[in-house]
């Protein structure tokens, strides 16, 4: 007798069942793992966060990153000025402990003092394409991502975190995404 096709999958709720399509299902990965946390305590190879170009990392993940690493914020203000990063695109730093690898997610700032504009999921889509390529160009064997655009940028997790599966999840390496922000707290990564 055959189950025809029917799969198994564990839903969000974390209960092992055939996907009947009444209920909102999550892939598993074993890839991707999702954990709560403290993205700059991560232990992975690179860290990557969502910016605008010429960003003033005033708050947020962007604030953490440039309060722990300057010369990272000063060489990513130069490198905005000399390449007029669009938005789309990513940009790797490299530092002693670590590498940041900064995704252009969001408009830039209309001058020197106004806010970032909005993220889009265009712009995250192809920023994480670009993620995919950086991963794969660089060698890395493992990446740290926080709940891209969901803050400044304003977009919603639930529409973000499928693309971050489509780019990431074919990678031989481990990403960890960090669904939940615990500051201070190493995550079981």
């Amino acid at each position: 007798m055959s189950w025809g096709g029917v799969m198994g999958v564990i839903s969000e709720g974390g209960c092992w069942g055939a996907n009947l399509g009444y209920r909102k299902q999550t892939k598993i990965s074993p890839m991707i793992k999702e954990v709560t946390g403290d993205i700059t305590l991560s232990k992975a190879r690179a860290i990557a966060h969502g910016v605008a170009p010429n960003d003033h990392f005033d708050s947020g993940l962007a604030l953490s990153l440039r309060e722990a690493f300057p010369s990272m914020y000063k060489d990513f203000r130069h490198y905005c000025h000399q390449f007029s990063p669009k938005p789309g695109s990513a940009w790797i730093w490299s530092g002693a402990e670590r590498r940041i690898i900064n995704l252009f997610t969001q408009e830039a700032p209309q001058t020197d003092r106004s806010h970032p504009g909005k993220a889009t999921l265009s712009h995250v889509s192809h920023a994480l394409k670009e993620l995919a390529h950086l991963i794969s160009h660089e060698g890395l064997d493992s990446v740290a991502v926080p709940r891209l655009a969901t803050g400044v940028g304003g977009l919603d997790w639930e529409e973000v975190k499928p693309l971050i599966y489509k780019y990431l999840d074919p990678l031989p390496i481990k990403v960890y995404v960090y669904a939940h922000f615990s500051k201070g707290v190493q995550a079981a990564e």
